[in-house]
């Protein structure tokens, strides 16, 4: 197995096909897309940042940050594909975003899932994630799920394996 994770514009032609495949898996699971603002700037450095995960020449996994304010970023598009889950890809990602944010200067990493996503919630949970009451546009949805972690400060940002290079 190959994989890499990349440095990517949210309007990227593979983020945009990403993207429209987790919405439709919103559609499955809620009836209804993220209808939250996504500005596409809001990834862009050294506001935000927008990562691929490529397994073996296949751009498979996306995540984000934006941030909130000064010391908070919020982590979206958090996303496996189907034939890619259960690899481990998705916390290879949430550590690079963690990094990334930390190094940009984020003490705090807030997020928002979903009740019918309970492999996203073991992970955020088992990676030190706790709920934290609801925020923006879904704050008041009861399938709405809000969590948050401290991070520290980082100097300089650089996974293990470069965001170029094969694990």
């Amino acid at each position: 197995m190959e994989f890499r994770i990349e440095p990517r514009r949210y309007d990227d032609l593979d983020v945009t096909r990403l993207v429209a495949q987790v919405q439709a898996e919103y559609v499955e699971l809620y009836g209804s897309g993220d209808d939250a603002v996504v500005d596409v700037g809001e990834f862009d450095p050294p506001t935000g940042v927008f990562l691929v995960g490529v397994l073996d020449g296949v751009p498979s996994v996306t995540g984000g940050w934006r941030r909130l304010d000064q010391t908070t970023v919020e982590i979206k598009r958090m996303f496996v594909v189907r034939a890619a889950r259960r690899r481990g890809l998705g916390r290879l990602m949430l550590a690079d975003l963690e990094a990334s944010a930390a190094a940009a200067g984020a003490t705090r990493i807030v997020l928002n899932t979903g009740v019918m996503q309970p492999a996203a919630v073991a992970m955020y949970e088992c990676s030190g994630y706790t709920a934290i009451p609801g925020y923006g546009y879904y704050a008041a949805y009861a399938s709405a799920l809000f969590y948050g972690k401290d991070v520290g400060r980082l100097e300089g940002w650089k996974n293990e394996y470069g965001p170029s290079q094969p694990v």
